[in-house]
């Protein structure tokens, strides 16, 4: 995949550490969906036959129950896979793309039912306005004009991503959501092979204090080139992470070896302690888990 400049975008994260990102372009998306339209049409043409051969829907009820049916596996489908696969669904998953929150945020339940419930507005209203036909109504000569109108609905909404410079649907700006490529990310070399030599060692309580969320931000920080912005921003994150822990020595701290030290102690304890169940989605898991061992036994 050949970067596009005008196509990448600068998020910073809740953590105050600035990624880059690049915008899916329109033609990865229209594929994505193909295939996701491709799934949720299979599936509901098993479910509309099964239906229809077991009750006797036929003529306009049976259009209505497709018309049922159709939103009720799209909404699930495109919400559950989001939610459930970190931004993707099957087709974004084949065209390597994902669903991302806009101000570097985790993807919330709420951002993805914005956006997919919009789809409906944008999409398949004028879709099921184009099949149709007034003339089952008893209105024969609003044929034409409804089809016009579903059209230009349908076009507007379409184009929209080409004529905004972050290719946002309408249900992208309302969700604060945005499409972008997710490659796959390897993992720093120095640390997928054997443990390097290191210089400072941390306790597990100093360990405790961060999650799963903080180790991607910190490994992403590590991975970008050590541009001036760049550095700036390893010091400042080299900084807060020194006052969580109350480190006691700053003076001669050398603030690269150390972060790159403690993202690998705090991977390894991380991954230790998720074999035995114990995952710490981020910082404040432990607050978390406190307030419900309170509900529990107050």
């Amino acid at each position: 995949m050949a970067s596009d400049g005008a196509a990448l975008r600068s998020v910073l994260t809740p953590e105050g550490v600035p990624i880059e990102v690049e915008l899916a372009d329109l033609g990865a998306r229209a594929g994505a969906v193909l295939i996701d339209l491709l799934i949720i049409f299979v599936a509901l043409f098993a479910a509309v036959l099964f239906v229809v051969l077991v009750t006797p829907a036929t003529g306009a009820l049976g259009f209505a129950l497709f018309v049922i049916l159709s939103f009720f596996l799209r909404c699930p489908f495109f919400m559950a896979f989001e939610l459930r696969w970190r931004g993707q669904t099957p087709g974004k998953r084949v065209f390597k793309l994902r669903v991302a929150d806009r101000r570097g945020g985790a993807l919330s339940p709420g951002a993805v039912a914005a956006r997919n419930l919009t789809r409906e507005i944008e999409v398949f209203m004028p879709a099921t306005l184009l099949l149709i036909k007034p003339s089952d109504l008893g209105g024969s000569d609003l044929d034409n004009v409804l089809a016009l109108a579903a059209l230009i609905w349908f076009g507007i909404f379409t184009l929209l991503p080409i004529f905004n410079r972050d290719r946002l649907r309408i249900g992208d700006m309302i969700g604060g959501t945005w499409v972008v490529y997710a490659e796959p990310v390897a993992l720093l070399k120095d640390l997928s092979t054997k443990p390097p030599l290191r210089r400072y060692r941390f306790t597990p309580a100093e360990l405790d204090v961060y999650g799963i969320a903080e180790l991607q931000v910190l490994e992403r920080l590590l991975r970008q080139p050590a541009t001036r912005g760049t550095l700036d921003t390893r010091k400042d994150v080299l900084n807060r992470i020194l006052d969580k822990i109350d480190w006691g020595d700053r003076d001669g701290v050398d603030g690269e070896s150390f972060l790159t030290d403690y993202y690998a102690a705090l991977r390894e304890h991380l991954e230790r302690h998720a074999l035995f169940g114990d995952r710490r989605a981020d910082k404040h898991e432990a607050a978390r888990r406190r307030d419900r061992s309170t509900l529990e036994h107050p």
